[in-house]
């Protein structure tokens, strides 16, 4: 006989433990069980029968991973907490006796972040276990950026402390230094939530969220404890990465901090980088042996091989055997890394098509070196000195009450060539323009002059030229003018998918504007021929004036036909067009023979050949979607019930994205159409 197994002993009840077990087991409170819990990367799990896991659990009982729990037990953290722990009593027993002296002086003692800026413990052991590589804390950086630039904005509380917003505004101003001085990066979007960025280090690429500088109200809803978890994590974990990054590059971290010119509000200008000596990166000299130094032999022959190819082409082409003798020898020889951009051509007729690798051909780290940009007071400067800055930009004025560490704040400076504008033109009387003074001594100018050759552009310039990585025309930003859309820059093309950056007709399918514009007509026109269909003539009409032609035998009949095929409503679209087509062939017939008998001609309507063609491009669209869904239900029967389910599921979600291009594609029809006669008018 078997021996009996306990209950609760073996299997899921084994596996999970509740929380309050666990708080209980590490022997510390709530909330420093959830500090720990969030440190540690552990979090809640499901189990799937909750009655074998627990018994008489209720629905919102919290369960944990039992060795997860264990794994707790070893954390050196849980000693800290102990010691703070047992430090509140001795502060809430010596207030209890009456002994403020003593309280004081423990209280010096507990830790108190919000009030001091420092901790009693740090978390940089959390942090080599959690992120064994410096890869690894690349890939976790998105969240960590976000978090942290959201606390750099918000106001100080009592839960959010101001030591916290300004560590937290130092540490991201000293990652964008980074981001500045290694160009590394990619794009930006300007959305309704804030402003995203991306950057790519070393192969990763990080995507965060700036929120606007906004005056923030900290409302009662949110758990800042819970953030203030996440925030201190956060911080020690950007601290090491900036550490990583600059020793990476040959700075010295952390950087010289300005208090004072951060007072008046540099923010990247109260910090010099200055180089370690150590660990920069040099590019390569070329060794030189003097007299004695020869070329190499494999290297010479690599070169006598290319300068033949270039000389003699025509030679090459005529003789198909060297160029494969050629290109035998090449296989044969150590392949070398080259510059060159492979492209992925298919070998056969007919194979799939890769993605061709887009470059840009200018360098996207000097897309503003060569520029002085002035940035007016109504625009966002932050934003605007990081991305000028980060793209190559070294000489950025702006006003003086925006802060310090401007280039210039002269507005009058000759060598400013761009101004960064957000308001509308002004339009001065003529008296003002004349008493306008051009010289160098006036600091500023008045609201709508224009300082000859100078370039004035709105702020959404900058983004759309980074994005694209090249100048966009500045004539099509200038201040006042309607901005081209600002798309995002992280959707990614999908095939067969509307795209707003591409042409119209590069997108749409053959006959599709035809298409579209017959069936709006077609819906506009049902109405209208309920109301004007042509008078049919009755039998006595026809026999009046036929005189004897036998051509109303059969009309009762097709009346009857008629009222039938409407009752009925089983016939496809394909059908219903054929019998439309039939019955103009009726009218038409019946026209010639009224036409006949009272010996008046028959006049001949002019066809529209716009208008046929889109009543073909119909037909045509009505009998290639009809052969489609023939093949598709012949393919049907062939399956087995599990892969016909999935082609169902597929063929309706790609319907209903074609659906979803096709209205937008004619939205943007629409509106081309709209703005054309709007010009031509």
């Amino acid at each position: 006989m078997g021996r009996i197994k306990k209950k609760g002993v073996t299997g899921q009840a084994k596996n999970f433990i509740t929380r309050t077990q666990a708080v209980r087991k590490l022997q510390i409170s709530l909330p420093d069980f959830r500090k720990l819990c969030i440190w540690k990367g552990i979090y809640p799990r499901e189990p799937r029968n909750r009655k074998k896991a627990a018994k008489n659990s209720s629905h919102s009982t919290t369960f944990y991973y039992t060795k997860d729990i264990q794994y707790l037990l070893h954390e050196p953290l849980l000693q800290k907490f102990r010691d703070q722990k047992a430090l509140e009593k001795k502060i809430s027993k010596a207030l209890g006796r009456g002994d403020a002296h003593d309280a004081q002086r423990l209280e010096r003692n507990a830790n108190r972040p919000e009030k001091t800026g420092k901790t009693k413990y740090t978390l940089d052991h959390v942090i080599r276990e959690r992120y064994p590589t410096f890869v690894d804390a690349l890939r976790d950086l998105d969240d960590c950026l976000s978090m942290l630039f959201l606390f750099a904005n918000l106001p100080s509380t009592d839960t959010v402390p101001a030591k916290m917003i300004a560590r937290c505004e130092r540490l991201c101003l000293e990652f964008e230094h980074y981001l500045i001085v290694s160009h590394s990066l990619r794009k930006s979007f300007l959305s309704i939530k804030g402003i995203y960025y991306q950057a790519t280090i070393q192969g990763q690429d990080i995507l965060w969220l700036v929120p606007y500088r906004f005056n923030q109200r900290v409302t009662g809803d949110v758990d800042f404890r819970i953030m203030g978890t996440f925030v201190e994590f956060y911080q020690t974990l950007l601290g090491f990465v900036n550490f990583r990054l600059y020793t990476s590059i040959g700075l010295v971290y952390p950087p010289k901090f300005d208090q004072t010119r951060d007072d008046l509000g540099a923010e990247l200008g109260a910090f010099s980088l200055e180089g370690n000596g150590i660990g920069a990166i040099e590019q390569p000299k070329q060794i030189t042996n003097g007299k004695t130094a020869k070329p190499d032999p494999k290297l010479q022959k690599e070169i006598d091989k290319l300068m033949l190819r270039l000389n003699e082409p025509e030679k090459e082409a005529q003789e198909p055997a060297t160029s494969q003798t050629l290109a035998a020898e090449d296989e044969d020889e150590e392949e070398e890394p080259t510059e060159t951009i492979d492209k992925f051509e298919p070998a056969a007729p007919g194979g799939d098509i890769l993605l061709q690798p887009s470059y840009s051909a200018t360098d996207p780290s000097t897309l503003f070196s060569n520029f002085t940009f002035f940035l007016s007071r109504e625009t966002p400067r932050q934003p605007l000195e990081f991305i000028l800055r980060a793209f190559g930009c070294k000489r950025i004025g702006w006003d003086a009450v925006l802060g310090d560490g401007a280039f210039t704040t002269n507005e009058l400076d000759p060598s400013i060539t761009h101004q960064v504008v957000d308001r509308p033109p002004i339009q001065l009387p003529s008296d003002a323009e004349e008493e306008t003074e051009d010289n160098q001594t006036s600091q500023r100018i008045r609201p709508g002059a224009r300082v000859p050759g100078r370039t004035y552009v709105q702020p959404q310039w900058v983004w759309d030229s980074v994005n694209d990585e090249e100048l966009k025309r500045p004539d099509i930003y200038a201040p006042g003018a309607s901005l081209p859309p600002h798309l995002s820059p992280f959707v990614k093309k999908v095939r067969g998918q509307y795209d707003p950056t591409a042409p119209l007709n590069e997108q749409e399918r053959e006959d599709e504007e035809l298409e579209v514009d017959s069936d709006a007509e077609s819906d506009a026109s049902d109405d209208d021929l309920a109301v004007q269909a042509p008078k049919l003539l009755t039998i006595e009409e026809v026999d009046a004036t036929a005189e004897g032609m036998d051509v109303a035998g059969s009309d009762d009949d097709g009346s009857d036909d008629a009222e039938e095929d409407v009752e009925f409503g089983g016939f496809s679209d394909a059908d219903e067009e054929e019998e439309d087509e039939g019955v103009s062939e009726a009218l038409q017939r019946q026209r010639e023979l009224e036409a006949e008998a009272t010996g008046v001609q028959l006049e001949e309507k002019e066809v529209d050949p716009r208008a046929k063609a889109k009543v073909d491009a119909r037909k045509k669209a009505a009998k290639k979607a009809k052969e489609e869904e023939e093949e598709l239900e012949r393919a049907k029967m062939m399956m087995s019930r599990k892969s016909r389910k999935v082609l169902e599921k597929m063929t309706y979600s790609n319907k209903r994205k074609d659906v979803e291009a096709e209205k937008l594609r004619a939205k943007r029809r629409k509106i081309e159409k709209s703005g054309k006669g709007a010009r031509d008018v």
